[in-house]
């Protein structure tokens, strides 16, 4: 026989809310599917004398709703093989089973979904006048909701909070992107009362006594200014307002912000180091805010959108986690490192290791390009084995560079050697350069301010002094700290 599957919304709970299309189904329907029991109507039509059966056995058997719908609709499409079915579920447009049902179908199926009063209906119709939504309503089952992309721009109506879990769950999403104190109204169960909206602040909605698929929550939209918490999206926003506004904003170019994006990632590196993650946050969203501007500027152009930046970044992940989104197979970081290093050069169409070590952007700090570009050379074996291998070139570069100065000629060339040897022993070494340099000028501007203060403690001033006669002082310093004093007062510099 042809597979045949009619779809019903059962809506708020209230059975006199049914359409009598969707009551004669039931009422004479061969095989009665109830997505769940807890509902009104079944045990109204089970008083009645209509034979059905539920599927809430599926609740306690997955973790995975996906998975869960997918096999609900698989068995409802093989019931369906012996008897037309009639399937009831609160709300046929936003139920995952519904849409499974639509992805499965066979090619001679039947699949009817018959229209009716929806629970988004209810709730709406019972919304206070200063609340209710005017225009767009976004509406989504509580089990999406949970992980989708928010957006309190547009109201929001979220069904079937079933379980306390899934409330808590939902609590802790919403409060992150809407804040606690944001009015909302709780539409309680309707399956043992009467329901009777709870107006109640966003961090309350975990606190009924009973929860079941029709208790629903509607959050109003919330314009920008007040809101406390903000998405991406809104910062895309603010920025094409700005962009037109502002007078500076509106004349920025590529060009003119490059030092801007190049200073808020070494401050963003900063924040890192001092490794306090509220002081990072603020700079990556200063960073973050370059990549909006660029964007907005290009976009106004037809140069490419946020879209486009998003696009290529994703197809580059996933085509760069081949051991995770492909065929590739990698146990190690090793090993994933030599696959994204293959699977670069072949997106890139570079086919000598010289390409590979040209392709290293010249953008770079020097000291970070020359490590890098080492890095590739000792992919096909051009490496001293150790750094104390390597120590050896770094003398030969710097007698090289005593030559150049002895002949009162230019060093350098020399003096570029000599830093890149030196780069060859901090890798070989384990050490990044970059941040060894700035360890070391972090070092001598310490020492030369303990030195300073040396000085003044003796009533002398720096520029009066020879070179020789601050040498005493900095080794002073010097021997102090290679003792790991650290003085408690000024006085303590002349032990």
């Amino acid at each position: 026989m042809k597979q045949n599957i009619t779809v019903v919304s059962l809506g708020p709970g209230d059975p006199e809310l049914l359409t009598a299309q969707s009551m004669n189904a039931m009422k004479k329907a061969k095989r009665l599917i109830f997505r769940t029991a807890q509902h009104p109507v079944y045990a109204a039509l089970t008083e009645a004398g209509v034979q059905s059966t539920s599927l809430d056995d599926y609740y306690d058997r997955y973790e995975d709703f996906d998975e869960m719908h997918r096999d609900m609709a698989k068995a409802l499409w093989t019931e369906a093989e012996h008897h037309a079915v009639v399937f009831a579920v609160l709300d046929a447009g936003t139920d995952g089973a519904v849409r499974e049902l639509r992805a499965q179908q066979p090619q001679d199926a039947v699949l009817r979904i018959l229209p009716g009063v929806t629970l988004a209906d209810a709730c709406i119709a019972q919304l206070p006048g200063n609340l209710a939504p005017i225009g767009a309503l976004r509406t989504i089952p509580a089990e999406d909701a949970v992980t989708a992309a928010a957006d309190p721009t547009t109201p929001l109506l979220i069904t079937e909070i079933w379980n306390r879990s899934l409330a808590c769950d939902l609590k802790l999403r919403l409060c992150d992107v809407y804040g606690d104190e944001l009015p909302t109204v709780l539409f309680p169960s309707t399956v043992k009362t009467n329901r009777k909206p709870q107006n109640i602040q966003l961090w309350e909605m975990d606190r009924l006594h009973t929860y079941d698929h029709t208790v629903c929550l509607y959050l109003p939209a919330v314009p920008l200014q007040q809101r406390t918490r903000y998405s991406f999206q809104d910062l895309q926003h603010i920025m094409h307002q700005v962009r037109r506004q502002c007078p500076w904003d509106r004349e920025q170019t590529h060009q003119t912000l490059r030092r801007y994006l190049i200073e808020e990632a070494y401050e963003a590196v900063g924040a890192v180091d001092e490794g306090d993650m509220d002081h990072l946050a603020d700079e990556l969203g200063d960073v973050l805010l370059q990549v909006a501007f660029h964007a907005d500027i290009a976009e106004s152009a037809y140069e490419f959108t946020m879209q486009d930046i998003t696009t290529a970044i994703v197809h580059k992940m996933l085509y760069r986690h081949a051991h995770i989104f492909g065929n590739v197979h990698c146990d190690t970081p090793e090993e994933v490192a030599d696959s994204w290093e293959k699977l670069k050069k072949a997106e890139k169409g570079l086919m000598s290791q010289g390409s590979v070590l040209a392709d290293v952007s010249k953008s770079l700090p020097a000291l970070m390009r020359a490590e890098k570009v080492q890095k590739k050379a000792a992919q096909v074996g051009f490496d001293w084995d150790t750094p104390q291998d390597a120590l050896p070139k770094v003398h030969e570069e710097a007698d090289e560079v005593l030559t150049e100065l002895q002949n009162a000629r230019d060093p350098g060339e020399e003096l570029g050697d000599l830093l890149f040897s030196c780069v060859n022993v901090a890798r070989l070494s384990g050490i990044d350069p970059e941040q060894a340099l700035k360890n070391a000028t972090e070092k001598f501007i310490k020492r030369f301010s303990a030195m300073e203060n040396l000085i003044k403690l003796d009533e002398k001033s720096l520029k009066d002094l020879t070179l020789s006669e601050m040498d005493v002082y900095w080794n002073r310093v010097k021997a102090a700290q290679n003792r790991a004093v650290e003085p408690s007062s000024p006085a303590d510099w002349k032990r």
